[in-house]
């Protein structure tokens, strides 16, 4: 069992979604939480929690996205809060196209926020686990990494991309005293990419709340769960872990089951619904 209480935490992903309800987690276990995120009025509010519920916070207004820059905020974070015990990779952005319509700047940056930026803070934090022999990686995947979704493929390639790394980083570590898991929530409901489009999951597919998946994410961390799958309640959980064993089988049956739990449809009207802000000329959420 992992003890948090003391801990240095690095968080991408603090000011917003998942990020928020993890660090309001991790303060109540007491650890110290290196908050990392573009926006500096969303990472003050998220530090001003965390102080106020027992743990300790430190901002660190970044874009991950900035791969050179990466070693730079590594030097930073060890400068301000010493060697980081657990890194927990959460930032993460969907955006939601016919394939043929996304352009290259799109593609790059899912693909850079999702995947890279993670195998890069990754890389710059081991060596330090290494030496000391201890310390675990935490990657916040999805289950559009298990099951590629229509309309979000880049995405889901992504999320693919980080699970199998971190199945493969994690068999390199096994002797080395470093903990590797993956966190795969479905839906999420409240907070976060999915309420970002407006529009309703459907019930067949499931919601989690966030403080769920949240508590669900600091369990794994505690009893060292090599992958979550997180979904609605326990029967949805079951059933989404025999659904993907199938599709390993049958992949067009599970195609079938997407449509038919309105996985598909789902998709189709967060385009529609990207699109339409886009020619309103409304800010979106993912960029």
């Amino acid at each position: 069992m992992t003890i948090i209480k003391g801990k240095t935490v690095l968080l991408t992903g603090a000011s917003r979604g998942l990020g928020v309800y993890m660090a309001r987690n991790l303060a109540k276990e007491q650890a110290t939480v290196v908050c990392v995120s573009r926006s500096e009025s969303g990472l003050a509010q998220t530090c001003a929690e965390i102080n106020g519920l027992g743990g300790k916070a430190i901002s660190i207004p970044f874009d991950v996205r900035n791969l050179e820059g990466l070693s730079n905020l590594a030097q930073q974070v060890n400068e301000v809060a010493g060697p980081v015990d657990i890194l927990i990779n959460n930032a993460g952005i969907e955006i939601h196209r016919i394939f043929a319509d996304y352009s290259l700047e799109e593609i790059q940056s899912v693909l850079t926020t999702n995947l890279l930026s993670v195998m890069e803070l990754t890389r710059q934090f081991l060596p330090s686990m290494l030496e000391r022999r201890s310390g675990h990686i935490v990657n916040i995947a999805s289950l559009a990494g298990k099951k590629g979704v229509a309309y979000s493929s880049i995405y889901s390639a992504s999320k693919a991309g980080l699970i199998m790394w971190t199945d493969a980083i994690r068999q390199e570590l096994a002797a080395s005293g470093i903990k590797v898991s993956a966190i795969c929530p479905g839906y999420v409901c409240e907070a976060g990419m999915t309420v970002d489009s407006c529009v309703p999951i459907p019930k067949l597919a499931g919601a989690s709340k966030p403080i769920n998946v949240a508590n669900a994410i600091i369990k794994a961390i505690k009893r060292n769960e090599v992958e979550v799958i997180i979904n609605e309640n326990v029967i949805l959980e079951y059933f989404t872990k025999q659904m993907f064993a199938i599709g390993q089988i049958s992949p067009r049956l599970v195609d079938y089951m997407y449509r038919w739990m309105g996985v598909v449809e789902l998709n189709q009207k967060r385009v529609e619904s990207l699109e339409k802000s886009e020619y309103l000329g409304i800010d979106s959420p993912h960029k």
